[in-house]
């Protein structure tokens, strides 16, 4: 999710903070809460389905890149650095294959990366 989780986190936790002082104008505080709340439902959905997202992704790049292996930790933290070093390596692939010409592996790769948006989409996204 961008930004991440525990960014998003600590942002409502300062919004929270600041909408507990009693000088905070009714229809200021109402908009933060509601903002508040709609961004926790989303991160909660993300952090629900990060860690899916992320294995499906490395084993589909993988897969382009004709690399073997598995996430052995399931940490976000360890699954993300394992996706940007996945997707560095399927830049460096896809600048090659537009270098040669091979329009096969420009089209899979594209088709991925299109997967991997759709992965991504929230739920209330309107398309």
């Amino acid at each position: 999710m961008n930004p991440p989780v525990p960014a998003v986190l600590a942002e409502l936790a300062a919004l929270l903070g600041r909408n507990a002082l009693p000088d905070v104008p009714p229809a200021e505080r109402a908009s933060d809460l509601g903002l508040s709340a709609m961004l926790l439902g989303l991160a909660a959905e993300m952090w629900d389905r990060q860690a899916a997202i992320l294995v499906e992704e490395n084993r589909a790049v993988r897969a382009l890149l004709g690399e073997s292996g598995e996430d052995g930790d399931l940490r976000l933290t360890a699954l993300k650095a394992e996706n940007d070093r996945l997707r560095a390596r399927l830049i460096e692939a896809h600048a090659a294959a537009e270098a040669e010409g091979d329009a096969a592996r420009q089209a899979a790769i594209w088709t991925e990366l299109a997967a991997s948006t759709e992965r991504r989409r929230l739920s209330t996204a309107p398309v």
